[in-house]
């Protein structure tokens, strides 16, 4: 059974109500459902463009008592755990183990391709986006085909991402975990942990939807454990 496109609308109403936005999806081929759980037939992935969720977020977190080790991760969970028992679906979460192929989905849900820093290219949103979880559904779900989409860094010849980290952390070797880690955590590593990653705010794409000085330095302290 194929479900109306309607109820996608009405689960992207519900979403946006704290501040996330759909970003696509796709029914499973035979043997691509994930095998933990309820059996799934179609994905849509949730997530955000900018910083929007962040007041929401806020208001949410401004109400809990104690300490959360992973506040977001927290908050992200309720929310789209709400829209899903609303609509029938089961929610998953990029942090689930054993964990998912949330940037597989994510490329085909979009038609993204990485950046040179690893996280997916958007052609509005730079690199300035994420995923936050995932409904699955048991029937499949009346989408549109996705093609690939305009891959900005193809178009980019200086790649300003890859010049403005002190400790060159990203290469065409990968990603020096290590050296980032220990630049971030120590006093030269002040400008990283206020405003966010250098070789990220160096890219010229999708400025419009750069994330506030305060939410990439939240996102900063949770990745250094600070």
């Amino acid at each position: 059974m194929i479900a109306p496109a309607g109820r996608v609308d009405r689960i992207a109403a519900a979403l946006l109500a704290d501040g996330l936005i759909l970003r696509g999806g796709f029914n499973f081929a035979p043997g691509e459902a994930p095998t933990t759980g309820a059996s799934a037939r179609s994905v849509l992935l949730v997530g955000q463009a900018g910083a929007a969720p962040w007041p929401h977020f806020l208001r949410w977190r401004e109400k809990q008592l104690g300490t959360i080790a992973n506040p977001l991760d927290t908050w992200s969970r309720e929310v789209i755990g709400a829209v899903a028992e609303t609509f029938g679906a089961r929610a998953v979460s990029p942090s689930d183990k054993p964990y998912l192929p949330f940037q597989q989905w994510a490329m085909r849900a979009e038609g993204l391709r990485p950046s040179p820093l690893g996280i997916l290219m958007h052609p509005r949103y730079g690199l300035w986006h994420a995923y936050r979880g995932a409904l699955l559904f048991e029937d499949e779900i009346a989408l549109p085909e996705q093609g690939e989409a305009v891959h900005l860094c193809d178009a980019c010849v200086g790649k300003p991402c890859l010049k403005s980290c002190p400790v060159d952390a990203y290469s065409a070797q990968g990603f020096a975990y290590q050296s980032c880690l220990a630049h971030v955590r120590s006093a030269d590593g002040e400008p990283c942990r206020s405003g966010g990653c250098l070789d990220r705010n160096a890219c010229p794409c999708g400025t419009d939807y750069r994330y506030p000085p305060e939410v990439q330095a939240f996102h900063m302290a949770a990745f250094a454990g600070l």
